[in-house]
């Protein structure tokens, strides 16, 4: 028979005036609701990754997790229909004299439901065969009326040449993706932004993981061809890096390197000028992914920095030969560099850490 550890929470008149809210008994975490005058009380530990319970919302009697909307009941614990023996801890509560009392003695236990592994999370192990080099376009147009893209015509010419290598290659086209714009998971906890990213674990039409099985699974190099937007890349370009946090965050949350002798480059055309400027932040962002880069990473063109003629662009991009042969030189930099990486088996599958954003964050902690 369970025990008794009667702990005093508070008054009832006060914790009755929030639904839902979390609350601490000794050192337990409590997950407390309030609904048709009946007081719950739960683990506040989400079994997903451990999100915090009393800080999400109630879909009737559950309790909806702020992180990633596993749900559970909020007095029995148990989760939502379907998934009933995926539950949390629930407590005895009690409201006696006006004081709200919880049992910590009694309990009951948790149980985690096995859920199948999201076929991203194998290991990341390179399989044997041929080079292999992706193309990512992040050139946005209407696919019922379409234009030349100048950043994907040197793009097509690299992947041309790393065919004529020898190498395999896909193309990647974002504009021909759905996928959803970042949500903000990591701003809710560093947890929350998951590998894979917790938009593709919960919505199976969500098309990003076709970039996170070119880049993490797939490719030995990847070419990133961008236009220039009012002196940056391409708003497919930042949608898609914004979801490729999670594949940074797995170093600082598991100390996991997921990009290992991989290697990066990237094509950057447009009418403006600042293309140091774009080349800078994407040497910078990947470089924080794992990528490497062989010398000489990226090439680029700009009309605007020789004249403003830009109805000219088209045809002077579509014509160069220095513009084709310089994609395809940067396709042969990738692809030498990435068979001496293979090669030596060189980067390290953790990390030392330095600095604030590379300190580990323990998300191993025992989960009461």
């Amino acid at each position: 028979m369970a025990g008794e550890d009667w702990i005093d929470l508070g008054a009832s008149a006060e914790l009755s005036t929030m639904p839902l809210r979390p609350v601490t008994a000794r050192s337990t975490s409590i997950a407390l609701s309030y609904r048709d005058g009946e007081f719950g009380a739960v683990s506040n530990t989400c079994n997903h990754v451990g999100g915090p319970l009393g800080g999400g919302t109630l879909d009737g009697d559950y309790i909806v997790c702020p992180w990633h909307a596993w749900k559970f009941h909020r007095r029995s614990g148990a989760g939502e229909p379907g998934f009933e023996d995926d539950c949390v801890p629930s407590y005895p509560v009690k409201v006696e004299n006006g004081r709200v009392l919880v049992n910590l003695a009694a309990a009951s236990k948790r149980n985690r439901k096995p859920h199948a592994a999201h076929p991203l999370t194998r290991d990341v192990t390179r399989a044997p065969g041929k080079l292999r080099l992706a193309g990512i376009s992040t050139t946005v147009m209407d696919p019922g009326l379409p234009r030349f893209s100048g950043s994907d015509h040197l793009l097509d010419a690299a992947l041309t040449e790393a065919r004529t290598l020898g190498a395999e290659t896909q193309i990647i086209r974002l504009n021909d993706l759905k996928f959803r714009a970042c949500e903000g998971y990591y701003s809710k906890g560093a947890q929350a932004c998951t590998w894979p990213c917790s938009i593709t674990q919960m919505d199976s039409t969500d098309q990003m993981d076709q970039v996170y099985e070119a880049l993490v699974h797939w490719a030995d190099a990847i070419i990133v061809a961008s236009p220039i937007r009012w002196g940056a890349a391409s708003s497919l370009y930042f949608k898609m890096a914004e979801r490729l946090n999670c594949v940074q965050n797995a170093i600082t949350t598991r100390n996991r390197v997921l990009i290992r002798n991989k290697v990066a480059g990237f094509i950057i055309v447009g009418g403006q000028d600042n293309i140091q400027g774009v080349a800078g932040q994407m040497l910078g962002f990947f470089a924080e992914l794992g990528f490497i880069f062989p010398q000489f990473p990226y090439i680029a063109h700009s009309r605007g920095w020789s004249r403003e003629d830009m109805e000219r662009n088209i045809e002077v991009v579509r014509t160069s030969k220095e513009l084709a042969e310089g994609a395809s030189m940067l396709a042969k930099r990738c692809l030498d560099l990435a068979a001496h990486l293979i090669a030596q088996d060189e980067a390290p599958a953790s990390i030392e850490r330095g600095g604030r954003k590379a300190h580990l964050i323990d998300t191993d902690a025992s989960i009461g």
